[in-house]
């Protein structure tokens, strides 16, 4: 079954004081947890599906989460933002604004 929604999460971890930082270093993993975690309580199984994916670009505003098939590209993702994108992108079919990078 392909899921109507996948979103992408970036794990990438650079060592500690590199120029360019890292998401797993701003707290990727929290995000990724929640996504996991949110999907199960609701019985998303086979309707949403989460990737935790290596470096996407924008390490300066990880965490980093892209939402496909939207293809919507998100900044500064904190775990508390998890169940906000989920009901945007799946009951509401739209995007959260001030999450979004260019």
């Amino acid at each position: 079954m392909k899921p109507k929604h996948h979103f992408l999460v970036c794990m990438n971890q650079r060592p500690p004081g590199h120029p360019r930082g890292s998401c797993s270093a701003l707290g990727a993993g929290s995000v990724f947890e929640a996504f996991r975690a949110e999907v199960e309580r609701r019985e998303l199984f086979g309707t949403v599906q989460v990737t935790g994916t290596f470096c996407m670009g924008p390490c300066d505003q990880g965490p980093t989460v892209v939402v496909y098939p939207e293809g919507v590209w998100y900044g500064h993702v904190t775990a508390a933002d998890v169940e906000e994108l989920l009901d945007t992108h799946i009951q509401q079919r739209g995007a959260v604004e001030r999450l979004q990078i260019a």
